[in-house]
């Protein structure tokens, strides 16, 4: 079958933040707290893979509640430990430095300009999509958004790619999912039977000779109209 639609992650692929440690630790700050960059990336880290499954079935603001409490306790904060909780939800987007990455803009563009169904499948909250949309220009009309809310589900499972098919009424293999991370974006895709890129900003990535990958957007275009 041809390619109908192509989707994107978010951060990372199409959105530019800094990373989720410098804003921890900016906001703690700015309420006396300090704690040293590593010391919060690997909290940080220790929040994501330890958050439990069902966690996500959770309304918004209660889940980012849970998640940041786990990771000021990993800090050994407990004083005001629920008041900076809030904080760190209803500050995150203030300090975090969206932007789009330049190669984004024109890639959409082009897309729907050749006919493709365009969408995002994101880690983030249906809520947190649209503050981050909110921030920044984007030239187009997504056919579909999809965060972990919508199916309670976070990559790399299935139903979060699916969903995203189902909705454009295409089959998995008409689509190709293009993300940043290995794991979550290319191989979740992959399992999901779209096809799939991964973007690589960075040339970090080292693993697998057949592995599909660019190192910006702009490859996206001779990559699948050839």
């Amino acid at each position: 079958m041809g390619l109908r639609a192509v989707l994107f992650d978010l951060g990372g692929t199409l959105i530019k933040t800094d990373p989720p440690a410098e804003i921890i630790r900016r906001i703690l700050e700015k309420y006396g707290v300090k704690r040293d960059i590593d010391e919060i990336a690997l909290a940080h880290r220790f929040a994501e893979e330890s958050t439990p499954l069902e966690d996500y079935n959770l309304p918004y603001y209660d889940f980012w509640i849970k998640w940041n409490r786990r990771i000021l306790s990993m800090l050994g904060i407990e004083n005001e430990k629920g008041f900076l909780a809030r904080v760190l939800v209803d500050e995150w987007w203030d300090n975090a430095g969206v932007e789009a990455y330049p190669d984004a803009q024109n890639v959409l563009i082009k897309l729907k300009g050749h006919g493709f169904k365009v969408g995002i499948i994101t880690n983030a909250f249906e809520k947190d999509m649209e503050e981050i949309l909110k921030r920044v220009e984007m030239p187009i009309k997504f056919d579909v958004l999809v965060g972990i809310d919508t199916v309670k589900r976070p990559k790399p499972f299935p139903e979060i790619f699916l969903y995203a098919v189902r909705a454009l009424n295409i089959m998995p293999n008409e689509a190709i999912y293009i993300g940043d991370d290995l794991e979550k974006d290319y191989v979740g895709a992959i399992k999901a039977g779209l096809r799939a890129i991964l973007i690589d900003r960075n040339s970090t990535c080292r693993n697998g000779q057949n592995l599909v990958r660019i190192e910006s957007l702009n490859k996206i275009l001779c990559l699948i109209l050839g």
